[in-house]
Parts: C-alpha cells; sequence; structure tokens
C-alpha cells in the first residue's frame, strides 16, 4: 500500500525513455499516437511533443465502448473522438493514466478495430495498478503499485501533471 503524491513528470520522463526504446526495438518509425480520454491525452500530448512524432495525435473517447455502458449510462462529459488520419495497416502507440482491470484497454482496442485494422498497437500508460479482469499488459509503463482497497489514484492535469493517492469517499 501506498499513499500521498507520486511525481508525475519523472514517471513520465522515464515513460518517454521506454517508449523511445521500444520505438526503436519494433521499428517503429511512423506511429499514430493516440491518446484515451482524458488522462490518457495529457499523457499522449505530451509524449508526442517530446517524441517529435511526424503523425497528427488522435484522442479516443470510448464512453460508448466500455462494456458498463448499459448500467452506468451515458458520460455526461462524452466527446467526440478524433483520428486525423486512417489508422488501418498503422502502428499504432495507444497511451492511458492507468491502467487496472484491463478493461478500458478492451473497450479503446474495439473502438480502434471499427476504424480499420492497425498493424500494431503499443499501450502505454503511467500506471499499472495490478488488478487485471482481462489478460491486456502495458508494453510501457511508469510505475507499478498496489493500492489499498480503500484507496484511489488521481491524475490532474494538463499542466503540471499530478498524481494523487486518496482514500475513497
Amino acid at each position: 500500500m501506498v499513499s500521498g503524491h507520486l511525481n508525475a513528470e519523472n514517471l513520465l520522463e522515464s515513460v518517454t525513455q521506454e517508449l523511445r526504446v521500444q520505438m526503436m526495438h519494433r521499428d517503429l518509425t511512423d506511429p499514430i499516437m493516440i491518446g484515451i480520454r482524458t488522462g490518457g491525452v495529457w499523457l499522449a500530448e505530451r509524449l508526442h511533443t517530446a517524441l517529435n512524432l511526424n503523425s497528427p495525435l488522435g484522442v479516443l473517447d470510448i464512453s460508448f465502448y466500455r462494456d458498463d455502458f448499459s448500467q452506468s449510462g451515458l458520460n455526461p462529459k462524452v466527446q467526440p473522438t478524433q483520428l486525423p488520419c486512417p489508422t488501418e495497416g498503422r502502428d499504432l502507440i495507444l497511451v492511458d493514466d492507468v491502467i487496472m482491470s484491463g478493461r478500458t484497454i478492451r473497450a479503446a482496442m474495439n473502438e480502434l478495430f471499427d476504424y480499420g485494422r492497425p498493424a500494431s498497437i503499443l499501450l502505454v500508460t503511467l500506471i499499472d495498478l495490478q488488478h487485471r479482469h482481462l489478460p491486456i499488459q502495458p508494453d510501457v509503463v511508469g510505475e507499478r503499485l498496489t493500492l489499498g482497497e480503500d484507496q484511489q489514484i488521481k491524475l490532474s492535469g494538463p499542466f503540471p501533471l499530478a498524481l494523487e493517492i486518496r482514500n475513497r469517499s
């Protein structure tokens, strides 16, 4: 169990360096980076700039693809997905702030495949809470944490990025 604040900027720098290595290892020369709204978009914007990627940045809102949509209803802040170029046959870098169960990533991949079949998807996350319900693992991780059942993590931003671990209300 952990508590308090984590240095999001340091974690982002670590993710940037590891992502560079992964891109080189996989020979990804012109990937499309896509951030999952909201925290994943903030991270993707920063990574996109740091890596000086040529393809425009994409934004994914998975609200309609969530498997709990019928239970939780429509998020009042739903915004459109923005994929600025075709994804068919392209290498994608999918970015989210926190991965826990894997359900958000599954929803994101379902939506992406509705736009076309990518050549590959490299998954990047700042925090891995290691509590999978689905067999989905990130390729690049800033930090792996184990939180208590009464704890949650919150990323705020976009500038500055800040991570806070707090007790659930």
